[in-house]
C-alpha cells in the first residue's frame, strides 16, 4: 500500500505482465456487474487524485465509490492499517476486542439519545439489510416503504426495498415492499398553485394508497435523508418530520441510511439533524471506513432490548472485525481534530457557487442541488420543458475523463444526465475550482459538437 508522497511510479506495471493483455484478460475473466468499466487502469491513488498505469493523474470528484471522504491513501489511514494489521485483524465473531467497543462509544458519542448500541458490519447492504430484520422482529410486521429512487443496496432485504435499478428478472422480491414517491421539488409531481412541489399532500396520498395495499404487517419506512442514485434529491425541510409522524401513526419505525450523507460529508455529523428527527434506526457504511469495508447499524437501547429477548440473529462472518475497527477510530479522530463538518459546509459552499455559475453559462444544465459536499447537477434538453439529458450525460461524462476528472452520472434510465459529485472532504480550494473548471470545459466541448 502506498503511503501519502510515495515516490512509486505510477507508470511501471509489473514486470511479469504484459500490459497490452489487461483488457482482453478483464473481458475474459472478469463477470460484468454493472455499467462499462471506465478505460483506464488505476495504478496508485494519493488524496483527491487518482494515477493511471500510462501516468495520467484524474481529479476524483466521486471519493472512489463515494466512500474515501479523507481522500485516497491518507497517512493515518495507512499507519492504522499497517499497525492493526500485524497486531489483530480478524477474530471469531463471537468474540470482542477493544476497537469494537471504542468505536461503538465513539459512535453514540457522536449521535442524540436514544442511539446507543451499535452493531458493526461491512457493506452499506448489510447494514440496511440488519436494520430491516431488526424492525422486522420488534415490530412483528414485515411490510417495509422505501423512496420509489431509493438505492439500499443489493442483499435481499435491501434489495426489495430499492426501486432505482434492479429488479426485473431476479424473481419475486421479499413480499410486503412499497414505494413511496420521491418529494423531488425540481420535477413536482403533486404541484400546488404556484407550481412548486405540494410534499404534505403527495405524502398524504402515498400512504392513503400504503394503507389500502397494507395487510396490516408494516413494520418500517427506510429511506436516505438525501437519495444519491436516485438523482442526489433532498427533500424539502419538514418532509421527515412528517414521515416519522406517519410511521408513529402506524406502529412503524423509521430507519434513515446515512451510507454517502453521514459523518460530516453534508456540513453536519449527519444530514437527519437538519430535519431535528432522531430515527428509530441508523445505518451507516461508505463513509464510516472512508473507502475500506466497515458498516453500522444503530438503534436505542429499548430497541435493541427488545430484539434480543426475541432472539435476534445477524451473525456474519466479519461482524465485529477488529482491523476496521480500528480504521473507523482513526476516521473519527480525523474528522473530529480537523473540524471536516465545518470544512466541508465551506467548501461545498464554493463547489456550490462554482456549479451555479456553470449553469449561468450553460443552458443545458437544468439544475444545482444537493448540501455540502454532495451536490448534484442535472442536464436537460429544455429548460421550460426539462427534457432529460441522457447521451448528453455520458458524452460529458467521456470528455472530463479525457481532460483529467473522475465524474460520475447516474447511469439509469431517465437520470443520465444528473451527476452525483462528492469530491473528499480534505480536496483543497484549488482543487474544487480545478474540478468546476474542467467540468465547464467538457460541457463547452460536448455542446459545441452537437449530436445530443
Amino acid at each position: 500500500m502506498a503511503s501519502a508522497g510515495s515516490p512509486i511510479s505510477p507508470s511501471s506495471p509489473p514486470a511479469d505482465r504484459d500490459p497490452a493483455m489487461f483488457w482482453p484478460d478483464a473481458d475474459r475473466h472478469l463477470i460484468r456487474y454493472g455499467p462499462p468499466f471506465t478505460p483506464e487502469i488505476i495504478a496508485r491513488a494519493e488524496g483527491a487524485f487518482l494515477y493511471t498505469e500510462d501516468g495520467r493523474r484524474l481529479l476524483d470528484f466521486t471519493s472512489g465509490q463515494m466512500s474515501a471522504i479523507l481522500g485516497h491513501s491518507h497517512p493515518e489511514i495507512v499507519a492504522t492499517v499497517r499497525d492493526q494489521v500485524g497486531r489483530l485483524d480478524h477474530l471469531f465473531s463471537g468474540m470482542l476486542s477493544r476497537p469494537v467497543v471504542d468505536l461503538a462509544r465513539r459512535l453514540a458519542d457522536t449521535l442524540p439519545a436514544p442511539l446507543e448500541k451499535v452493531l458493526l458490519l461491512t457493506t452499506g447492504a448489510e447494514s440496511n439489510e440488519a436494520a430491516v430484520r431488526m424492525a422486522k422482529l420488534v415490530t412483528g410486521g414485515h411490510e417495509i416503504v422505501s423512496f420509489a429512487g431509493s438505492w439500499h443496496g443489493m442483499t435481499q432485504g435491501a434489495a426489495a426495498a430499492t426501486y432505482s435499478s434492479g429488479r426485473k428478472g431476479y424473481g419475486p422480491a421479499s413480499p410486503g415492499n412499497f414505494a413511496l414517491p420521491t418529494p423531488n421539488p425540481y420535477r413536482p409531481d403533486w404541484a400546488g398553485p404556484g407550481g412548486e412541489l405540494d410534499w404534505q399532500r403527495q405524502l398524504d396520498l402515498a400512504f392513503d394508497l400504503i394503507d389500502a395495499q397494507s395487510v396490516g404487517a408494516l413494520a418500517a419506512c427506510l429511506v436516505e435523508p438525501i437519495l444519491s442514485s436516485g438523482g442526489v434529491i433532498e427533500p424539502p425541510v419538514g418532509y421527515f418530520a412528517a414521515l416519522q409522524r406517519k410511521c408513529r401513526e402506524r406502529g412503524m419505525l423509521l430507519i434513515l441510511d446515512e451510507a454517502q450523507t453521514g459523518l460530516c460529508r453534508t456540513g453536519s455529523w449527519y444530514a437527519f439533524e437538519r430535519d431535528g428527527v432522531v430515527p428509530d434506526i441508523l445505518t451507516l457504511s461508505k463513509t464510516l471506513g472512508a473507502g475500506l469495508p466497515l458498516a453500522a447499524t444503530i438503534t436505542s437501547a429499548e430497541i435493541e432490548e427488545q430484539a434480543h429477548e426475541r432472539g435476534y440473529l445477524f451473525y456474519t462472518t466479519h461482524v465485529s472485525d477488529p482491523l476496521v475497527a480500528a480504521v473507523g477510530l482513526t476516521v473519527l479522530d480525523v474528522l473530529q481534530r480537523d473540524q471536516l463538518a465545518e470544512r466541508a459546509g465551506a467548501l461545498g459552499g464554493q463547489l456550490r457557487d462554482g456549479l451555479l455559475a456553470i449553469q449561468d453559462r450553460h443552458e443545458v444544465v437544468g439544475d444545482v442541488r444537493g448540501r455540502g459536499l454532495l451536490q448534484g447537477v442535472e442536464l436537460v434538453l429544455d429548460r421550460q420543458t426539462k427534457l432529460g439529458a441522457d447521451r448528453l450525460g455520458a458524452q460529458v461524462t467521456r470528455r472530463c475523463l479525457e481532460l483529467g476528472l473522475h465524474m460520475n452520472v447516474v447511469q439509469l434510465p431517465g437520470l443520465g444526465g444528473t451527476f452525483r459529485i462528492a469530491p473528499p472532504l480534505t480536496c483543497t480550494p484549488d482543487e474544487i475550482a480545478l474540478g468546476c473548471e474542467i467540468l465547464d470545459q467538457a460541457l463547452a466541448d460536448c455542446v459545441r459538437r452537437g449530436d445530443f
